[in-house]
């Protein structure tokens, strides 16, 4: 997983309210386990028409937003289904941040455990920085010092120390797992001296 450490990045705004995880990423986008290719699907619906084209309206569609890496969304973000392949659809896209009021648990989790970090914060200041997201108004997230610096304004945000751990590290569940390599091979060393028949 790619560590998160600070993020610059025009934002994109997403004024709506419960988005939830078939607007993210639609059923038929579902019939693969890679995490690869699935930006094509991402919010399926409200970027293309019903013959495939792109809706010059969506925010993902316009200039600059196209290469946001930061989504600024409503509240109840990633309610519904617990499909997995909505963080996976963010970050094939290049999401790496989202900000929201609040979110589904089961979302909020997938998200960190895929290398994105959900900011929640209050409504005024996620419709403070949704008025500022324009073309020239990038915004910086530091996870280090849980700080979202937008111009001369600067939010602070909480995050669970372990989870910022693993973010800052690039540690998924995999990689929290291999860190205890050393361990894991001389219990199975020892276990194959002590019971070598199994």
């Amino acid at each position: 997983m790619q560590p998160f450490t600070t993020l610059t990045s025009i934002p994109a705004p997403l004024p709506l309210i419960n988005v939830d995880t078939d607007m993210i990423i639609p059923k038929q986008f579902l019939r693969t386990i890679k995490r690869t290719g699935l930006a094509a699907g991402l919010f399926y619906e409200m970027r293309f028409d019903k013959n495939g084209n792109k809706n010059p309206d969506f925010i993902l569609n316009r200039e600059p937003y196209t290469a946001s890496s930061i989504l600024v969304a409503g509240a109840n973000f990633g309610c519904g289904s617990s499909r997995e392949h909505a963080p996976w659809a963010l970050l094939d896209f290049g999401i790496r941040c989202v900000i929201a009021p609040s979110y589904s648990d089961i979302f909020f989790n997938n998200c960190f455990k895929n290398g994105i970090l959900p900011i929640a914060l209050p409504q005024e200041q996620v419709d403070a920085l949704m008025a500022r997201a324009d073309e020239k108004n990038a915004i910086t997230i530091d996870l280090k010092n849980q700080k979202i610096i937008a111009g001369n304004t600067v939010y602070d945000f909480e995050v669970d120390p372990f989870r910022k751990h693993c973010l800052l590290n690039g540690l998924d569940d995999i990689g929290l797992t291999l860190e205890k390599e050393n361990f894991i091979a001389s219990y199975e060393d020892q276990r194959s001296k002590e019971r070598p028949w199994l």
